[in-house]
């Protein structure tokens, strides 16, 4: 355990801004990869933002943010939903959080959240943020729920259902962890949640797009939101995702989500071991989960460590990956569920990276 985290923090130490530059011929690739899936018609809109040492290298909006009014997507200023990039952002809050000695990890959930039904095992705040506690996932209509509750009134869809596992016996991917973790950090710090992650992260990191989607309060800069119907797009359904703002509620752009990636290469977030801790895939029965606190924690197709996060919301899909061996931040927002695109953002990340940097 020891030479990992000296692993880790080697890999995740602050990166010095370098000279080296992808070639035009590699950022045309690129750009022709992500124009084309407007152009094919895979996506509404889409919003890249690429960095490399700290530098913006390729950023730029493809295809339309409202396509009845045929409003181009501004990577700068349009809001997307970002979906389970929702993640990383509530995950850098719990970091700052743990830091202060506000919450700490190895700790009852029932600590700081007193009432939440009690289960056959407790369960801790690390176990909740890596997926290993044992809550469920959703159910029927629960991803696209329309109803508006408050975070502490979300506890109610999951909060009498037993635990699927002894916790930390296993992995189960799921968002309700996060709003239940939310809801800890909310009583643990007592403040509303979004109001302490706009203070110590939004603000402090520059992400000054980026804020929770609130029902009924438009913006000239928000995107619509689709779903493919036959060749084309209709609507999404109406959905509220105030409840589970830390697991998937949050609007940004891309270059507000590049930036976040960029603070974690500058060592601008913390404490290097406690930034480790949140960057380590955790470890069930001696298999890796890929997957360490709010962090998708991997190898992509070609065997490059990153770590990062995919998410999938009710008219959104969005791809976060921080590449520490090579200093690049791709950040992919898209204004359409489902939209299939693993397989393009390998493709991206290979010709990112198909120079010798």
């Amino acid at each position: 355990m020891d030479a990992l985290l000296t692993y880790l923090r080697q890999l995740f130490a602050p990166r010095k801004a370098g000279e080296n530059r992808p070639s035009a011929q590699t950022l045309n690739g690129a750009d022709r990869l992500l124009e084309g899936l407007a152009n094919a018609n895979r996506v509404p809109g889409l919003s890249a933002t690429v960095l490399k040492d700290g530098r913006p290298v390729l950023q730029k909006g493809y295809g339309y943010a409202q396509l009845e009014a045929g409003r181009a997507v501004n990577p700068r200023t349009t809001l997307f939903r970002v979906a389970s990039v929702s993640k990383p952002i509530a995950a850098t809050a719990l970091l700052r959080m743990v830091d202060e000695g506000l919450i700490a990890l190895d700790e009852s959930l029932y600590t700081y959240v007193p009432y939440f039904p009690r289960k056959g095992y407790d369960f801790s705040i690390r176990q909740l943020a890596s997926h290993t506690a044992g809550i469920r996932g959703y159910r029927g209509k629960e991803f696209a729920l329309d109803k508006p509750y408050s975070i502490r009134e979300g506890i109610q869809i999951f909060g009498d259902d037993p635990l699927l596992f002894e916790p930390g016996t296993q992995y189960h991917y799921n968002s309700f962890d996060w709003a239940l973790l939310s809801l800890a950090m909310e009583e643990a710090c007592g403040r509303p949640f979004a109001e302490y992650v706009a203070r110590k992260v939004l603000k402090p990191l520059g992400m000054h797009h980026t804020q929770p989607e609130l029902k009924g309060e438009a913006s000239r800069e928000l995107a619509n939101f689709y779903t493919r119907s036959g060749k084309g797009y209709r609507p999404a359904a109406p959905v509220n995702n105030a409840y589970k703002l830390a697991a998937g509620g949050y609007l940004s752009t891309s270059g507000d989500i590049a930036r976040l990636g960029q603070a974690y290469l500058d060592g601008d977030i913390g404490d290097p071991a406690l930034v480790a801790q949140f960057l380590s895939p955790q470890v069930i029965g001696g298999k890796h989960t890929y997957y360490g606190l709010g962090w998708e924690v991997s190898r992509d197709k070609s065997g490059r460590p990153f770590y990062g996060h995919t998410g999938n919301s009710v008219g959104a899909y969005s791809k976060f990956a921080v590449y520490p061996e090579t200093g690049v931040v791709i950040a992919i927002l898209v204004n359409c569920t489902h939209p299939r695109l693993d397989g393009a953002m390998d493709q991206l990340a290979d010709f990112l990276h198909h120079e010798a940097w």
